[in-house]
């Protein structure tokens, strides 16, 4: 189930790919792609190839669309 712009709100500063791809209503095999191709229209922090998505960018993301 997707969550609300609430309950993301109540989320960590970073998050993983899958709790940001649940966000977004896609799956995390596309979210990883995306972020791969430098596709994503929110930042996201790399730690070798661990990738966590920046929360706040990400809920800026969600209330423009």
């Amino acid at each position: 189930m997707q969550p609300t712009l609430d309950e993301i709100r109540s989320w960590a500063a970073t998050v993983d790919v899958p709790r940001a791809a649940c966000a977004l209503g896609i799956s995390k095999s596309h979210l990883y792609e995306l972020i791969k191709r430098g596709q994503v229209p929110f930042r996201v922090a790399s730690f070798g190839n661990r990738y966590r998505v920046i929360t706040s960018s990400l809920i800026a993301y969600l209330e423009a669309c």
